[in-house]
């Protein structure tokens, strides 16, 4: 199947066409959104830290910010530093060079000579880049070039019966024709360890799944932290969510029912197709900007309860299978698939009209979180209990 996208330098595909405009430590958080909000067709990403970070804290952070410049809806990117920070952005810049041959510039405020003049070097650098954006044009390329990221919050009951299934269907589609699914939130995949080792296609897949999951259960163990009351957080019970393993048998349909062939770090590239399993925390916007970095172009977020979150760099496309969710919120929510619990519709039908949707999406159609300018985005970088193990 083919969609209309736009030919990036290093023979990826995007859906969307942005001048990043990248903060490598939060003193620059301030000088990345004025210059943004300056030029039509350049993004803000704000970073609250990129300092003060040592071991596991700033590879991650590392990974994370030359991997968002290789994003396929990333025409160029202007990283913006303070320039005394431990994310070192002149180094930072030359790793991504390594990886993408995509248009590339970098200032520090404090080589420009403070705010103002690093304001006004990166708007004129900014401009120049949205210039030449401007010039690029769709070109009809193949599905199989689109990694989906998959997401779920503000679970309920409905999620794991409608919403979830519908995109698992959507997912196996996407599959067919060649492309990518990425599964995250390695909270919510605890208990369910056993059937998706079922679906790995070899030992050391299977091993991985394991390993991201038993090493999430040690951190709880050892530090004597009860995981109740954050997962499942008090929405989901209210919605009719009694246990994590309840919320996890219902969240791992989103992925369909194909054989996981990689699982990958966080903000980590895969090198494998087909269904892929990211170790994301169990925070929606967090994990959902691991695989941005990751390089998905397009998300599918499923929400019993409602949510109004996008993205700064993808579109978001969300869905539920809570018909008065849907009705409260429709401004936010773009599919309604509360029909396969009423009976009125089949899954395999809904399946199909996602797909539909997604493909429409790829093809510049815009999600009800785009049409609102919503830009949420947010590297992992708290201490808060989540594995993110080394896979070898």
């Amino acid at each position: 199947m083919k969609i209309k996208g736009y030919v990036r330098p290093d023979g990826k595909i995007g859906i969307r066409n942005k001048v990043l405009i990248l903060s490598t430590v939060g003193c620059a958080n301030g000088t990345v959104e004025r210059i943004a909000a300056q030029v039509e067709g350049a993004v803000a990403i704000p970073n609250v830290k990129g300092c003060g970070q040592i071991g596991k804290g700033i590879e991650i952070m590392r990974r994370s910010l030359i991997n968002l410049a290789s994003n396929p809806n990333v025409y160029g990117t202007i990283l913006v530093g303070l320039g005394c920070e431990t994310t070192k952005p002149y180094e930072l810049a030359e790793e991504i060079r390594k990886n993408s041959p995509k248009p590339l510039e970098v200032i520090t405020i404090q080589d420009q000579g403070g705010t103002l003049k690093a304001i006004e070097a990166g708007v004129k650098l900014a401009r120049n880049m949205a210039e030449e954006m401007s010039k690029v044009e769709r070109e009809y390329v193949d599905l199989s070039n689109i990694v989906l990221a998959t997401n779920c919050g503000g679970s309920d009951a409905t999620s794991g019966l409608a919403a979830n299934p519908t995109l698992g269907k959507c997912s196996d589609r996407l599959i067919e024709n060649g492309g990518t699914v990425i599964l995250g939130e390695t909270t919510e995949l605890i208990g369910t360890e056993h059937i998706l080792g079922r679906r790995a296609k070899n030992e050391k897949v299977k091993d991985d799944i394991y390993k991201i999951i038993k090493d999430l259960e040690n951190q709880f163990i050892e530090t004597g932290i009860d995981v109740r009351g954050a997962n499942p957080t008090p929405g989901n019970m209210k919605g009719g969510l009694s246990t994590l393993e309840e919320k996890a048998l219902g969240g791992i349909s989103k992925g369909g029912s194909t054989s996981i062939n990689e699982v990958v770090e966080y903000a980590s590239i895969p090198k494998e197709k087909g269904f892929v399993i990211m170790d994301t925390p169990g925070y929606d916007i967090e994990s959902v900007s691991g695989m941005v970095a990751g390089g998905a172009q397009v998300c599918v977020f499923t929400s019993g309860r409602g949510t109004p979150i996008g993205n700064a760099l993808i579109p978001v496309i969300k869905i539920t299978g809570n018909k008065v969710t849907f009705a409260n919120m429709e401004d936010n929510i773009d599919m309604d698939t509360s029909g396969v619990i009423e009976g009125t519709k089949k899954l395999d039908e809904l399946g199909k009209e996602l797909f539909e949707m997604l493909v429409d999406v790829c093809n510049g159609k815009k999600t009800k979180a785009e049409l609102y300018g919503f830009d949420d985005f947010a590297i992992y970088h708290n201490q808060e209990i989540w594995c993110n193990c080394e896979l070898n």
